[in-house]
C-alpha cells in the first residue's frame, strides 16, 4: 500500500489552501447540496458561546454531517484540509483524514508535503507531529525525518514536539549513526541548550549503553565543557547522570577528581559546584558514617555559603538541606 501512496503524482493539490477573497461556502457550493450541515450542540444556554467566524461554522457544520454519515469520498477529504486549516489541533479531523487517505489511497507524499507546511505555522501543536509520525510509519521511510526536524529545531532548539519526534525516528528505525555529532553542533552552538543535553544522554542509553569507557568518554566531553562555562546547569545535570551509571557514584572516578582539583585550583564558587561538592561529602557521609565528624562541618559551611552569598534566592532550600544533614549525621 505504501508504495502506490508514494507514487501517486504531485499534481494533486487538493490540499492547497484558499484565500479568503477566493472562498466560496460549502452551503453555497452546488456540489454538497446533498449534505444537511449539522449545527453545534451547546445546549439551550450555553454558559460561554464561542464566536465562531461564518466560515468556521460553515466548514465545521458540513464535517459534522460527513462524519455522522461516515462518507469516504474526495469531496470529504478536502473538507478536512479547508477544517484543519481553521483549526489544526482537532484531533477528530486528523483521524478522520488518516482514514480517508487509506480509503481513497491518497499519496503520502502529497499528506507530507500538507503536514509540513502545517507543522511550519503550528510547529507546536501535538496533532499535527503525530499525524506525520502516522505517515512515516505507513510509508516505512524516515528519509526526510532527521532533516526535516534539524530544520524546525534551528527555528526553535527546544521544540519539545521537533526532539519527541527525532527520538522516535531515531529509535525506530535505528538512525543513531551521526547523532553525536550533531548534538555537538548543536553544543558549540549553544553551550546551554538543555535539549542538545538531554539528546546526548538519550542517545547514548539507546546506543552503547554507560560502559566504563563511554562514562569516561562522556565525563571529559562533559569537563572539558564545563570548564569553558562551569555556570552551566544543563552540563551539571549531565555530568550527576552520567555518574549515576558508575559504581563510584559523585566520589573516585579519576576524571571528575582532576576536574574538582582543577575547579578548587581556580577557586570556583558557582552554585552548581558546590551544590555538588555537598552532595558528594554527603555521599561519603553515607558509605562512611565516622567521615561526618570532618565532612558535616565543610558541608554546612558551604551550605550557608550558598545561603547567604551565592545562591541566597533559594536561602530557605539550603538552609533546610543544611538541617537535614545535621540530622543525620551530627553526634
Amino acid at each position: 500500500m505504501a508504495e502506490s501512496f508514494l507514487t501517486e503524482p504531485l499534481s494533486d493539490t487538493s490540499d492547497e489552501f484558499v484565500d479568503e477573497e477566493q472562498w466560496i461556502p460549502y452551503r453555497d457550493r452546488p456540489e454538497w447540496k446533498d449534505i444537511e450541515p449539522i449545527e453545534p450542540n451547546e445546549g439551550p444556554f450555553p454558559v460561554v458561546a464561542i464566536a465562531y467566524s461564518d466560515r468556521f461554522k460553515d466548514v465545521f457544520n458540513y464535517f459534522r454531517a460527513i462524519v455522522i454519515k461516515n462518507e469516504v469520498s474526495n469531496r470529504a477529504f478536502d473538507l478536512t484540509g479547508d477544517a484543519l486549516e481553521l483549526n489544526p489541533a482537532n484531533y477528530t479531523v486528523w483521524q478522520y483524514r488518516r482514514i480517508l487517505i487509506k480509503a481513497l489511497n491518497k499519496s503520502i507524499l502529497n499528506e507530507l508535503i500538507f503536514v509540513r507546511r502545517t507543522i511550519e505555522e503550528h510547529p507546536k501543536n501535538y496533532q499535527v507531529w503525530h499525524h506525520r509520525r502516522v505517515l512515516v510509519e505507513w510509508a516505512n521511510d524516515p528519509s526526510s525525518e532527521l532533516r526535516f526536524t534539524e530544520v524546525m529545531l534551528a527555528q526553535d532548539s527546544k521544540n519539545y514536539h521537533a526532539w519527541q519526534h527525532r527520538q522516535w525516528v531515531l529509535d525506530t528505525f535505528k538512525l543513531f549513526e551521526n547523532e553525536l555529532q550533531f548534538v555537538e553542533r548543536l553544543l558549540e552552538d549553544d553551550i546551554r541548550n538543555n535539549s542538545a543535553w538531554n539528546q546526548r544522554y538519550f542517545v547514548v542509553k539507546q546506543t552503547t549503553g554507560f560502559a566504563e569507557d563511554v562514562i569516561s568518554r562522556e565525563l571529559t566531553f562533559t569537563t572539558k565543557s564545563l570548564k569553558i562555562l562551569c555556570n552551566n546547569e544543563s552540563a551539571w545535570n549531565y555530568l550527576r547522570g552520567i555518574l549515576s551509571h558508575h559504581p563510584t557514584g559523585l566520589n573516585g572516578h579519576p576524571i571528575v577528581e582532576e576536574f574538582c582539583q582543577f575547579l578548587d585550583g581556580n577557586d570556583c564558587q558557582v552554585p552548581f559546584y558546590l551544590t555538588f561538592l555537598v552532595d558528594r561529602m554527603e555521599e561519603t557521609m553515607k558509605s562512611n558514617v565516622t567521615t561526618s565528624l570532618t565532612l558535616l562541618p565543610k558541608a554546612d559551611e558551604l551550605l550557608q555559603l550558598l545561603a547567604t552569598k551565592k545562591d541566597p534566592i533559594r536561602r530557605e532550600y539550603w538552609l533546610f538541606l543544611s538541617r537535614h544533614l545535621n540530622s543525620q549525621f551530627a553526634g
